[in-house]
């Protein structure tokens, strides 16, 4: 019996050497043949187990962790004159008298992207447009007033400006490598609900023809973008900015994941204008075009369908000093070839107003080359409300 109770103090003494050696040395062995579930605090119930804190994969909270601080919500408001139809009749007025005008303001939301620790904030120009007023919101709960710095109708792109210390910025990605299947984010404020992250993936890219906009080149998105997310951010899923959230397709007001997107690269060279000149400067020679289709080009016995037939050509204007005319067919502009009226559109607004390009020009099924000195394209004039 003595030697039984000496061996089993000797196997308990070395089994307890050896636990200590691995706790010291190897805990991660341990760890490995632990229970995985582990009796919770004393304030549960006695036998109830949760499971340790696991890593999470598939997850994209680091990339919405990036971007969401410089995501910020905007507040509009402006005056809305109310004014009878009876008090512009003079009848009335002559028994009446003069009735002073009755103001009521309209408010309106949406979102904007911090892309300087100046305190620029790129967003929509129809969040900010005619308004008297804007606040701006960011995401840890500061306000400051902001003031418009410059706006962009024919791309819907504006610049505005708060005062504030400490701005979180969000990172400018590459718009020009999205590819069709890639994973994104948007973030925005809609209806007013709060800052909120959607997720999908791109759809399309070069987008255009959609009459939103004059320029488009949009990035199509089906993450859910809805009323309040316009001027947000879209994202890729390293939290880099690669789009402005625009507008939506809908015949419903909700999104029914055909979202667009204006790309970072345009956002950020209409950004760069504004703040330089006030407003974007884009050439123009002053013509109206259409798209040549498989039935012009027939008409006109054209080989191929690219190019575009001009239709109108503005009196005076820099194609008519030129000589060109109603019925030419505009085939380049400075030696690139042109494929559509949009891509046309481009290529001109590029040209530097009061340099001189090269077109060329196909009539009665010869080319020729005419020399236009480019002017200055008007800015576009807003709609009246």
């Amino acid at each position: 019996m003595r030697r039984f109770w000496l061996l089993f103090a000797q196997t308990v003494t070395i089994a307890l050497g050896l636990y200590m050696v691995l706790q010291v040395m190897q805990p991660g062995w341990l760890q490995r043949v632990a229970p995985r579930l582990q009796p919770v605090g004393p304030a549960t119930p006695v036998g109830v187990l949760q499971a340790p804190p696991q890593p999470v994969t598939g997850s994209y909270r680091e990339a919405a962790g990036r971007a969401m601080p410089a995501v910020v919500n905007i507040l509009t408001s402006k005056a809305l004159r109310q004014n009878h139809p009876l008090m512009r009749d003079p009848f009335f007025r002559k028994f009446f008298g003069e009735r002073p005008s009755r103001d009521e303001r309209q408010s309106s939301l949406g979102s904007g992207v911090i892309v300087s620790p100046d305190g620029y904030i790129l967003t929509n120009n129809h969040v900010v447009a005619s308004a008297d007023e804007i606040e701006v919101v960011l995401a840890d709960g500061r306000k400051a007033p902001a003031k418009v710095v410059g706006t962009d109708p024919e791309t819907d792109l504006a610049v505005i400006r708060i005062e504030a210390k400490n701005l979180p910025v969000i990172v400018l990605g590459h718009a020009e490598q999205a590819r069709v299947g890639d994973v994104v984010l948007a973030i925005g404020n809609p209806f007013g609900v709060g800052q909120t992250v959607t997720m999908g993936i791109i759809s399309a890219v070069g987008r255009n023809n959609l009459h939103i906009n004059q320029f488009e080149n949009f990035i199509q998105t089906d993450a859910a973008i809805n009323f309040g997310n316009s001027g947000g951010a879209l994202i890729d899923t390293r939290g880099n900015l690669i789009g402005i959230n625009s507008a939506i397709y809908s015949q419903t007001g909700g999104s029914v994941g055909i979202g667009f997107a204006i790309p970072v690269t345009t956002a950020k060279s209409v950004m760069e204008a504004i703040i330089k000149n006030g407003q974007v400067v884009r050439g123009w020679i002053g013509i109206e075009s259409q798209d040549i289709t498989p039935e012009l080009a027939e008409s006109f016995g054209l080989a191929r369908q690219s190019g575009a037939i001009i239709a109108g050509v503005v009196r005076n204007g820099p194609a008519d000093r030129a000589g060109m005319l109603p019925g030419d067919i505009l085939l380049g502009v400075q030696g690139e070839d042109v494929t559509s009226t949009t891509q046309m559109l481009t290529l001109i607004a590029q040209l530097a107003p009061g340099a001189k390009a090269k077109m060329t020009v196909m009539r009665k099924s010869r080319q020729s080359t005419f020399d236009v000195t480019v002017g200055k394209r008007p800015r576009a004039v807003p709609e009246p409300e």
